[in-house]
């Protein structure tokens, strides 16, 4: 419970650091995200509603805009896939996708610099992050399937 208290309070804090209001929905959020990082909305409020009973559908989607327009969450839509939410913001860093299950893993980015990689012709804008998305086939889904591996493909 101490762990839960002090995760509790970190959310209350990072809601109040961005001048926000502390309600319970929002920290529900902010920690169904904690605990499955690239969640899905369905998926957060299915454990929104674990942990508080009664919150709607609305509520969550209403809760999921307001943190991510405050930068306290990232947005992430990979193709074919319903957006994904994650509480790791700010670092710049990437996605691989599985094609089989869909699951989702954080690759860090490759360069040093924020962004990490640029267009050749920025057309006049200013830019301040890179996203990319990495498509392969998870090693679990390897074990379960005949799928080529890297070294195959060689």
């Amino acid at each position: 419970m101490v762990l839960d208290d002090r995760l509790r309070d970190d959310a209350a804090d990072r809601l109040r650091s961005h001048g926000l209001r502390v309600t319970a929905p929002r920290v529900g959020v902010l920690l169904a995200l904690e605990r499955m990082p690239h969640a899905d909305a369905d998926t957060v409020a299915r454990q929104v509603r674990a942990s508080l009973g009664a919150v709607s559908t609305q509520a969550v989607y209403d809760v999921l805009h307001a943190l991510t327009d405050a930068r306290l969450l990232r947005r992430i839509e990979p193709a074919g896939s319903a957006a994904r939410y994650e509480t790791r913001v700010g670092d710049n860093h990437h996605h691989m996708v599985c094609r089989t299950c869909g699951v989702v893993v954080d690759v860090e980015c490759a360069g040093e610099a924020v962004p990490c990689l640029t267009p050749g012709a920025a057309q006049g804008f200013v830019v301040d992050e890179a996203e990319v998305t990495f498509w392969g086939v998870c090693r679990e889904c390897q074990s379960t399937a005949s799928v080529p591996t890297n070294e195959e493909n060689a």
